[in-house]
């Protein structure tokens, strides 16, 4: 058994290797400590310059934003105020209609008898009433349309419907209370 013949690497050979390896490390370590220091700048000049960016768009942005909102709000004015026109109109149209059937329904009123005639009158003068306080929403809801005290957004427009929903239906009533003035106090 011979222990020679295993081959031992002298002690040399070990240094040598030991300081080939250690400068392939330090290079390996400087060349990956310049490259991350690279990429460091580099990145640091483009996140700057993206935030720049950034901050362009959000003021554009912003700036879109206003001036879709003003589009939007004079296309609801514009849209409101015609649609108002014509609600107006017919509403006019329907209060003077009604008021000449307050007129007429009074000529006949006035040829009833005694006790007809106080009744019909009482129940009439509530009717004329209610036809005076129509009259008067509608010219409080034109001020409001002429002095732009009515904001113009998508709520508004929701109101303005409503508001046209519920005078439409209280003409109606009232309408349909004339009708059936005669109607409910003849025998």
């Amino acid at each position: 058994m011979s222990y020679k013949t295993k081959s031992i690497k002298p002690l040399n050979t070990i240094k040598l290797i030991n300081k080939t390896d250690m400068k392939t490390k330090t290079l390996a370590l400087t060349i990956s400590v310049f490259m991350v220091a690279i990429l460091m700048t580099s990145c640091g000049e483009a996140s700057k310059k993206d935030a720049e960016n950034v901050k362009k768009d959000v003021k554009e942005l912003g700036k879109d934003l206003k001036k879709g909102a003003k589009n939007t709000s004079e296309e609801i004015r514009t849209a409101m105020t015609k649609e108002w026109q014509k609600f107006k109109t017919v509403s006019e149209n329907t209060i003077k209609n009604t008021e000449k059937e307050i007129r007429a329904l009074r000529q006949r009123i006035s040829k009833t008898n005694k006790n007809e005639k106080d009744k019909l009158t009482k129940q009439l003068d509530k009717l004329e009433e209610r036809n005076q306080v129509l009259k008067d929403k509608l010219a409080v809801q034109t001020k409001n349309f002429k002095d732009h005290l009515i904001e113009f957004n998508e709520k508004a427009k929701d109101n303005q419907k409503q508001f046209e929903r519920e005078f439409k239906r209280d003409t109606d009533t009232l309408r349909k209370a004339l009708k059936d003035l005669f109607r409910d106090n003849v025998n």
